[in-house]
């Protein structure tokens, strides 16, 4: 696949908002600092299509954007911001739970770990989330140019093997670079094989 379009179609509070679940939906979500819009804006070859807020946590919106005219990429808002109140937290269960019980189309959503650091429990929380409520999930291992190869091997070595402790088979992984485009192939790849079985 080769995305020679994409644009912003709109950003949703609430699941009932988002655009007519006509298409393919894949969803892309991690903490704070995940390098999330760097690698969606590397996926799409587009600087910018995908803004780095300035005040992280403070916004929950669901933001759609149309690829090639045929499927959606969705930015979804960051779990674990630690400097989100209390009742801002709230209200992304609350968004983030609809989401992902009534959008139909969803074919996909993209958890995204960052390889330089150790296992976090609440990446392991978000993945069990998930797996409970029967979506389709794909890990994405991110920043690898910004550690050294070894260490990132390790510690996405340790991840899986904490996943194992809850998941009989791992879901599918991918490691990414949003800045030597390590991954872009594959994961793009992984899209249109989902998009071609789903119809």
């Amino acid at each position: 696949m080769e995305i020679t379009k994409a644009e912003f179609v709109k950003g949703s509070s609430f699941e009932s908002q988002c655009p007519k679940p006509d298409k393919s939906e894949f969803a892309f979500i991690g903490r704070s600092n995940v390098g999330k819009s760097s690698l969606i804006n590397m996926l799409v070859n587009k600087t910018g299509l995908a803004k780095v807020s300035s005040t992280p946590g403070k916004t929950i919106a669901i933001n759609h954007f149309l690829i090639n005219d045929s499927w959606y990429l969705v930015d979804l808002p960051g779990y674990g911001y630690a400097k989100r109140s209390k009742d801002l937290r709230k209200q992304w269960i609350d968004v983030m739970d609809e989401y992902f019980s009534k959008r139909e189309n969803l074919a996909c959503v993209f958890t995204l770990i960052d390889s330089r650091i150790k296992p976090q429990s609440k990446d392991i929380e978000f993945l069990n989330y998930l797996g409970e409520k029967g979506v389709a999930i794909a890990i994405v291992f991110t920043k690898l140019d910004k550690n050294r190869q070894h260490e990132s091997a390790i510690n996405m070595k340790n991840f899986k093997n904490e996943l194992l402790k809850y998941w009989e088979e791992l879901p599918p992984i991918f490691a990414t670079s949003a800045v030597k485009k390590t991954g872009r192939k594959e994961l793009l790849e992984f899209i249109h094989d989902v998009i071609k079985s789903d119809k």
